[in-house]
Protein backbone atom coordinates (compact mmCIF):
# COMPACT_ATOMS: atom_id res chain seq x y z
CA UNK A 1 0.00 0.00 0.00
CA UNK A 2 1.21 3.77 -0.58
CA UNK A 3 1.85 4.79 3.28
CA UNK A 4 4.36 8.02 2.12
CA UNK A 5 3.06 10.28 -1.24
CA UNK A 6 6.61 11.11 -1.79
CA UNK A 7 7.58 7.79 -2.91
CA UNK A 8 4.19 7.03 -5.42
CA UNK A 9 3.18 9.20 -7.27
CA UNK A 10 6.30 11.48 -6.50
CA UNK A 11 8.52 9.32 -7.18
CA UNK A 12 11.20 10.79 -4.87
CA UNK A 13 12.98 7.37 -3.67
CA UNK A 14 13.70 3.67 -5.71
CA UNK A 15 10.50 3.89 -7.59
CA UNK A 16 9.84 5.87 -10.74
CA UNK A 17 6.49 7.02 -9.78
CA UNK A 18 3.56 9.28 -11.85
CA UNK A 19 4.09 12.71 -12.88
CA UNK A 20 0.81 13.23 -13.73
CA UNK A 21 -0.83 11.55 -10.58
CA UNK A 22 1.58 13.24 -8.70
CA UNK A 23 0.53 16.76 -10.35
CA UNK A 24 -3.29 15.44 -9.16
CA UNK A 25 -2.12 14.71 -5.59
CA UNK A 26 -0.50 18.28 -5.31
CA UNK A 27 -3.61 20.00 -6.68
CA UNK A 28 -5.87 17.99 -4.11
CA UNK A 29 -3.93 19.10 -1.32
CA UNK A 30 -3.47 22.30 -2.47
CA UNK A 31 0.69 22.32 -2.12
CA UNK A 32 3.30 23.53 -3.62
CA UNK A 33 6.49 20.63 -4.46
CA UNK A 34 8.25 22.24 -1.36
CA UNK A 35 5.02 22.01 0.59
CA UNK A 36 4.32 18.28 -0.69
CA UNK A 37 7.57 17.12 0.06
CA UNK A 38 8.06 18.64 3.68
CA UNK A 39 4.56 17.63 4.28
CA UNK A 40 4.57 15.32 7.54
CA UNK A 41 0.65 13.98 7.28
CA UNK A 42 1.57 10.97 5.24
CA UNK A 43 0.48 7.09 7.26
CA UNK A 44 4.13 6.45 7.76
CA UNK A 45 4.09 9.92 9.93
CA UNK A 46 0.63 9.11 11.85
CA UNK A 47 1.18 6.45 13.75
CA UNK A 48 1.26 6.73 17.07
CA UNK A 49 -2.76 7.19 17.83
CA UNK A 50 -3.26 4.22 15.82
CA UNK A 51 -0.75 2.67 17.91
CA UNK A 52 -1.84 3.73 21.02
CA UNK A 53 -5.32 2.90 20.32
CA UNK A 54 -4.41 -0.99 20.16
CA UNK A 55 -5.50 -1.21 16.33
CA UNK A 56 -3.71 -3.76 14.54
CA UNK A 57 -2.88 -3.11 11.11
CA UNK A 58 -2.54 -5.64 8.40
CA UNK A 59 -0.74 -4.96 4.77
CA UNK A 60 -0.19 -7.80 1.67
CA UNK A 61 2.64 -6.91 -0.04
CA UNK A 62 4.51 -8.04 -3.09
CA UNK A 63 7.82 -8.20 -2.39
CA UNK A 64 8.90 -7.22 -6.29
CA UNK A 65 6.72 -4.24 -6.20
CA UNK A 66 8.61 -1.35 -8.24
CA UNK A 67 6.14 0.84 -8.67
CA UNK A 68 5.05 1.51 -4.58
CA UNK A 69 8.10 -0.05 -3.25
CA UNK A 70 8.04 -1.71 0.08
CA UNK A 71 11.39 -0.45 1.46
CA UNK A 72 9.60 2.87 1.55
CA UNK A 73 6.55 2.39 2.47
CA UNK A 74 4.94 -1.17 4.45
CA UNK A 75 8.61 -1.78 5.78
CA UNK A 76 8.55 1.90 7.15
CA UNK A 77 5.05 0.89 8.79
CA UNK A 78 6.05 -2.00 9.88
CA UNK A 79 9.13 -0.43 11.48
CA UNK A 80 7.94 2.58 12.97
CA UNK A 81 4.71 0.88 14.40
CA UNK A 82 6.17 -2.21 16.34
CA UNK A 83 8.52 0.73 17.80
CA UNK A 84 5.49 2.64 18.84
CA UNK A 85 3.85 -1.27 20.32
CA UNK A 86 1.68 -1.58 17.63
CA UNK A 87 0.81 -5.18 16.22
CA UNK A 88 1.71 -5.74 12.73
CA UNK A 89 1.28 -8.02 10.48
CA UNK A 90 3.04 -7.84 6.56
CA UNK A 91 1.67 -10.87 4.47
CA UNK A 92 4.45 -10.71 1.47
CA UNK A 93 3.59 -12.69 -1.53
CA UNK A 94 7.10 -13.81 -3.14
CA UNK A 95 8.27 -12.76 -6.70
CA UNK A 96 5.22 -10.34 -7.11
CA UNK A 97 4.85 -6.91 -8.15
CA UNK A 98 2.07 -4.63 -7.56
CA UNK A 99 -0.71 -6.72 -9.08
CA UNK A 100 -2.74 -8.29 -7.66
CA UNK A 101 -3.59 -6.34 -4.63
CA UNK A 102 -4.49 -9.56 -2.83
CA UNK A 103 -4.23 -13.62 -2.71
CA UNK A 104 -5.04 -16.33 -4.16
CA UNK A 105 -6.81 -18.12 -1.09
CA UNK A 106 -7.86 -14.86 1.32
CA UNK A 107 -8.21 -17.16 4.10
CA UNK A 108 -5.14 -15.22 6.23
CA UNK A 109 -6.65 -11.62 5.87
CA UNK A 110 -10.04 -13.25 6.98
CA UNK A 111 -8.36 -14.57 9.71
CA UNK A 112 -6.55 -11.78 10.45
CA UNK A 113 -9.62 -9.70 10.96
CA UNK A 114 -11.80 -12.54 12.96
CA UNK A 115 -8.42 -12.67 15.41
CA UNK A 116 -8.60 -9.08 15.86
CA UNK A 117 -12.39 -7.92 15.39
CA UNK A 118 -14.09 -7.19 18.71
CA UNK A 119 -16.48 -9.86 20.79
Amino acid sequence: PVCDFKSWPAGRGVGKGSLGTWKQCLAAYGFTEAEAVAYKGNPIDRLAPLAKAGIPILHVVGDADKVVPITENSDIIEQRYKALGGKIHVIHKPGVGHHPHSLKDPEPIVEFFLAHAPR
